[in-house]
């Protein structure tokens, strides 16, 4: 799991977790045809695709990963993202994830696999590689799979299994005509088979629950891809990935992987000193190697479609020199005031005043010593480039159904017609140069098979529709408010960060003279759907207020009584008002979910509503917060699935009571389902035909709209920071990486100038002077400032 946030280990293959916000984007994708509501993804993948034989033979990748991981089997409850990414390297998968978010045979595996029977019971035939061999030189087989399932399969108790979805589906397995087939005979049809053994573990590590359980945690000693398993070590909080020697597909370019375990706050400061090569990272860093990096040009070995990854036009690019996280004119940033602060600074150093003078001199010293660091940091960074997509996740606002005014589900609705998702998602993607598109499913994202936008089902942004759905769930405007001594909002323990209530003894009555700063807070709350012009790159009021007297006869007397703003009154039922408790994250990386959280708490307050911003350590956020239902509204991200018939059911599914009396909500922290939708889901995994299951997928999504418990916001940034000679990596989008074509690009097919080892053309145009070489003197000390601000 990455943090941008944080997030439950995973319990099945969906796994929830946080997002805070991810520089040109080499390949974006077009609205989809008439006919194919599921389109094109918004965003290609950006990897700096190349041939092979462009890529030289050797070297080390070392790639900034979150973690050293607990185990190396993923189907424990402890596994992570980094479990994941090793597993992709050194272990069979049947089937991986295209450009599009949809299952392709892997060819290095299969030679291929389809359904043969369906009439008594369901049976697929998988044909293998007749290449396909362990490290230990073992050939893939029947036995594997068996393995596999036996210890998947949740009869047997002893496996400490996170999930056995699918396997629990399966009756047999046995060898076929020969050594190289494998025939699955299902007790019940299974739609989604694709997602089966993907990864496939040797029987040495699934025939036995003591296996399983403790033999792949710390090693892994047979794999069966371009890379095996070298060395864990955590007391460097390193994975080492080596060439497996008896790989049968096309060689690895790389001779090693290094995984270092590195924070993300700490990512930028690793690249610096050279001990990382690849990263992800967030905007902020993103902005600092851009701006060190300069434009991204034409490079030889292009982007994920083998286009140019800078050229003028692509979508999402700056003009006016910079790139969109630079910003418009970033590479001239500060010239045109640094002159007049050097001028006066120098001034001050050398005037009369002699106390003046020293601390003048100290402070120029300073930043004369910042300066020369941000020169060095550029300098290093300049060997960098940031590579970006889209994840395939998406971050959603969740309404916690179980108790409360959202046990209402007109409530529910009223909260999302009030919600301009489309303002949301510019806010987040349009600085980065993103597509900024809503997301339009729970289940699939553009692109997806199973994708089309079905928030039709519950209606576009409607400011008085949400008046009129509270209204009839009983809350009134200026109602009477019952005040209790200590009275909270739902939620659990944090730091009471802002509220949208800003005066609790407020009816809504208006005295003219008593608003000073009121309008700047709400903006336009009279206009259904407007949400202001204030944008993630604006501080402050976006609205200039008339002073007092300057349009004769527009005032009243000072206080006045007005009537009240109908629009914004406080809602109150039963003496109780109606605020809701917004609980998120506080540690690094959630900057941009509290911006988003501050424009959805200005969205509500514009039909009614008020919230309570909760912040609460990331550790506890998940546990005793969102799984344990203490919470009105958060934000956190689901990923996207292949399989949603499988994997979103638990998300979705209805709560029901447990034995002990407690409800059993699987993965749906909403608490909020139907028998309808879950039946819609029992259809789909019953149904081979991909255009019916599709249907059926999007049937169940458009009543998971219509009850309002989640509301997906947008397609998560993937910002990737990689050496500019460092060919098929990067930002990988929905495409499973392909390990053994990443490599360097041998020295006559390198990039830009700029790549390490190559001497710079020119410093950064936005480097002050001090920087390049001229009179630290009359170094401007506002560039290195305004980009510490950035």
């Amino acid at each position: 799991m990455s943090h941008d946030g944080v997030g439950p280990r995973a319990v099945m293959r969906s796994v929830a977790f946080l997002t805070a916000g991810a520089l040109a984007v080499p390949a974006l994708a077009g609205c989809s045809s008439d006919d194919d509501p599921a389109g094109r993804p918004l965003a290609g993948g950006d990897i700096a695709r190349a041939d092979r034989a462009r890529v030289a033979d050797g070297g080390t990748l070392r790639w900034g990963v979150d973690t050293v991981p607990d185990t190396l089997n993923t189907f424990q409850a402890d596994a992570d993202a980094t479990t994941t990414r090793i597993a992709q390297a050194v272990l069979p998968s049947m089937f991986r994830m295209d450009s599009r978010g949809r299952p392709v045979r892997n060819p290095d595996y299969l030679e291929s696999a389809e359904v043969v029977e369906t009439e008594p019971k369901q049976v697929v035939l998988y044909k293998l590689n007749q290449q396909a061999v362990w490290s230990d030189g073992r050939e893939i087989g029947a036995a594997d799979f068996a393995a596999q399932w036996r210890a998947l399969s949740g009869k047997d108790s002893a496996y400490w299994t996170a999930r056995n979805a699918g396997y629990d589906r399966i009756e047999k397995i046995e060898r076929g005509k020969g050594a190289l087939e494998v025939k699955v005979t299902f007790n019940r049809t299974y739609a989604d088979w694709k997602s089966l053994f993907a990864p496939l573990y040797p029987k040495d590590v699934m025939g036995t629950p003591d296996s399983f359980n403790d033999g792949a945690r710390k090693k892994l000693k047979v794999t069966a891809g371009p890379f095996k398993v070298k060395k864990v070590d955590r007391e460097d909080d390193e994975v080492t990935l080596t060439r497996n020697a008896r790989w049968w597909g096309e060689p690895a370019r790389l001779s090693t992987i290094v995984l270092r375990e590195v924070p993300r706050d700490e990512r930028v400061a690793a690249l610096t000193a050279g001990t990382l090569d690849l990263a992800e990272i967030d905007a902020t860093a993103a902005r600092r190697i851009s701006v060190a990096a300069g434009p991204r040009g034409t490079r030889t070995s292009g982007s994920e479609s083998g286009g140019t990854s800078g050229s003028a036009s692509a979508p999402g690019r700056a003009d006016e020199g910079g790139t969109p996280l630079m910003g418009p004119g970033a590479a001239g940033r500060g010239a045109g005031r640094s002159a007049a602060k050097a001028l006066r600074s120098w001034a001050v150093a050398n005037g009369s005043d002699e106390e003046a003078a020293d601390k003048e001199a100290a402070a120029r010293k300073e930043r004369r010593e910042a300066a020369a660091e941000l020169a060095r940091e550029r300098q290093a960074l300049s060997g960098f480039e940031v590579r970006k997509s889209l994840e395939p996740a998406y971050t959603q606002l969740a309404l916690n159904g179980a108790e409360g005014p959202l046990a209402d589900e007109r409530v529910r609705r009223a909260v999302a017609r009030a919600l301009d998702r489309r303002d949301l998602a510019e806010a987040v993607l349009k600085p980065l140069g993103l597509p900024a598109e809503p997301v339009g499913s729970h289940l699939a994202l553009a692109g997806q098979t199973a994708y089309a936008d079905s928030s039709g089902a519950l209606g576009d942004q409607n400011a008085k529709e949400a008046r009129a759905l509270l209204a009839d769930a009983g809350w009134v405007q200026g109602g009477p408010v019952e005040k209790k001594k200590g009275e909270k909002a739902a939620g659990g323990k944090g730091e009471k960060a802002a509220s949208s209530d800003k005066d609790a003894d407020d009816d809504g009555t208006y005295i003219v003279g008593e608003d000073d700063g009121d309008a700047e807070e709400h903006g336009d709350a009279g206009s259904d759907g407007d949400n202001g012009d204030d944008h993630l790159a604006q501080d402050g009021a976006q609205h200039t207020r008339l002073k007092r007297g300057s349009v004769p006869g527009a005032y009243a007397p000072l206080g006045t009584a007005a009537p009240a703003r109908a629009e914004s009154a406080p809602l109150a039922k039963d003496g109780k008002a109606l605020t809701l408790d917004f609980v998120l994250p506080s540690g690094p990386g959630s900057e941009v979910l509290s911006t988003v959280a501050g424009r959805i708490t200005k969205m509500l307050e514009r039909v009614g509503i008020r919230t309570e911003i909760t912040k609460v350590d990331d550790e506890s956020y998940f546990t005793d917060h969102i799984a344990s239902g203490e919470y009105d509204l958060a934000l956190y991200s689901w990923p996207a699935t292949a399989f949603p018939a499988t994997d979103a059911r638990p998300v979705y599914a209805k709560p029901v009571p447990a034995a002990d009396g407690s409800l059993n909500i699987e993965q749906n922290y909403t608490r909020v389902g139907t028998d309808q939708v879950d039946q819609l889901f029992d259809q789909a995994l019953a149904t081979l035909d991909d255009a019916k299951r599709a249907g059926l997928i999007r049937k169940a999504d458009a009543r998971i709209w219509a009850a309002a418990g989640s509301i997906p916001l947008y397609q998560r940034p993937q910002l990737t920071a990689a050496r500019k000679d460092l060919a098929n990596v990067g930002a990988f989008g929905f495409r499973t990486p392909v390990y053994e074509d990443m490599g360097y690009l041998k020295k006559g097919a390198r990039g830009p100038a700029g790549t390490p080892g190559e001497k710079p053309a020119e410093p950064p145009a936005s480097v002050s002077a001090s920087e390049s070489g001229s009179d630290p003197d009359f170094a401007p000390s506002s560039d290195a400032d305004s980009d510490a601000e950035s």
